[in-house]
């Protein structure tokens, strides 16, 4: 999978998240959130498991968690992805 611009996903409303992919070279993860330091490596694994499925060479993600559950960041993450390959960059 091959990012050709940024796209978003999500919102910042309580217990969602706001995802943003940029295409990069490597994998590098910017996860923000008031428990940002409970979840960080849950959350980057959860990066990586969803980039192997996809085949994601190298993306910048950012993650604006606002309490989303596991099952909301990977749907956020996902259709931030499509987003970014299809050029759509609308949320």
């Amino acid at each position: 999978m091959i990012l050709l611009n940024t796209a978003s996903a999500g919102t910042l409303e309580s217990s969602d998240c706001l995802v943003t992919v940029s295409p990069a070279e490597k994998l590098k993860l910017e996860y923000k959130g008031a428990n940002s330091e409970v979840f960080a490596e849950r959350t980057m694994q959860l990066v990586e498991s969803v980039s192997k499925k996809c085949c994601l060479s190298g993306a910048e993600i950012s993650i604006q968690d606002q309490g989303a559950l596991e099952i909301t960041i990977k749907a956020r993450l996902e259709t931030a992805l499509i987003r970014a390959v299809k050029g759509v960059a609308k949320e």
